[in-house]
């Protein structure tokens, strides 16, 4: 079962808000994450099997080295896994 409420809806639309930003796609998706990881921790939105293994998929794309520059398999990878999550919060 899903959340509802104005503090489900509104984590659901700064999620998505956050990953479309302009911007580089990798710090997008690290804002996407902190703002869903805020909603998980305040009870607004429940997290799911799906969007918990989806998140560690991310945190794996966006892992990188001290002065390792942003890459492109990053940014790709981080704007296709959000889409799946984008897709998953409705049941979260």
């Amino acid at each position: 079962m899903s959340s509802t409420g104005p503090a489900a809806d509104a984590a659901r639309a700064d999620f998505r808000e956050l990953m479309t930003a302009k911007g580089h796609a990798v710090m997008n998706a690290r804002d996407a994450v902190a703002r869903l990881e805020g909603a998980f921790a305040a009870g607004d939105l429940v997290r799911t099997p799906a969007i918990d293994q989806m998140l560690g998929d991310l945190m794996v794309a966006l892992e990188q080295d001290d002065g390792q520059k942003l890459g492109g398999k990053s940014a790709e990878a981080a704007r296709f896994i959000l889409r799946a999550i984008d897709r998953e919060l409705d049941n979260a």
